[in-house]
């Protein structure tokens, strides 16, 4: 089966920009777009816990998430992980960058879209996305409370213009063994697998965003699983302007 689904086709300025140190690893985000269905996606799923584990980019902050999609289903294995939100989520970036949709693909920075296993490009696109500046976005608290996550979150106001604040909650590590479908019978391993995306609110050029985020956890997610948050400043399906990272205690 060919690993790809085809979507139609569809100097950004920010504020609070701070240029980095030359010692400094600038934050980059790297979107995985990924599918259990797919036998082409395990070397990318062992790619992205490389980049999260190792950080082999020197001047980075690789930052990772991994978004399972939910048009491999219908294919002989229903990715527990996937959702409908994560598959409009790649087509929006395949419009805004004018290309596809396919598995494995990683977004970096929401600016370049890469086959997700092709260690050499990925690591070359990260190098352009910490090469820009970002916009400082801090996470001061990140808590269970019940069947809550409670997220602290400050950004700087934008030098013009408005962006979205997102809230990503995620798995640190995820297995399934696999039984049906293209990977029937391994072992799959993931990381930072997202459970939750929501939009925290907007900052703008009038006025920083300071926020205590409440967001609902699964009642099924095990209270005790190791869990960390992303906060990003985008549009949706656009380039990211800031990210940063906390581990959910």
């Amino acid at each position: 089966m060919k690993h790809f689904f085809v979507a139609s086709i569809f100097a950004i300025a920010s504020g609070g920009l701070q240029a980095a140190e030359p010692s400094a690893r600038v934050p980059v985000l790297a979107e995985l777009f990924t599918s259990e269905g797919c036998s082409s996606c395990p070397p990318a799923d062992a790619l992205l816990r490389k980049l999260d584990q190792m950080q082999p980019v020197a001047n980075a902050q690789i930052i990772v998430l991994s978004e399972h999609v939910d048009y491999w289903n219908s294919l002989g294995w229903k990715d527990p992980f996937s959702s409908a939100q994560f598959t409009d989520r790649q087509a929006i970036y395949a419009r805004a960058l004018n290309g596809e949709t396919y598995t494995p693909q990683l977004v970096i920075d929401g600016r370049w879209a890469v086959l997700g296993s092709d260690e050499k490009t990925v690591e070359s696109a990260i190098s352009r996305g910490a090469a820009r500046p970002k916009s400082a976005v801090r996470i001061l608290t990140a808590t269970r409370d019940g069947n809550e996550a409670v997220i602290g979150v400050t950004v700087d106001a934008l030098a013009s213009g408005k962006k979205d604040v997102w809230v990503a909650i995620a798995d640190d590590r995820d297995e399934t063994n696999v039984r049906k479908g293209e990977n029937a019978g391994r072992m799959l391993t993931h990381v930072s697998v997202v459970r939750s995306l929501s939009k925290a609110g907007t900052v703008t050029k009038a006025a920083a965003f300071e926020k205590t985020v409440h967001v609902p956890l699964s009642g099924s997610e095990d209270p005790q699983r190791a869990m960390r948050v992303v906060v990003f400043v985008a549009e949706f399906g656009g380039p990211v302007m800031g990210v940063a990272t906390e581990r959910l205690q």
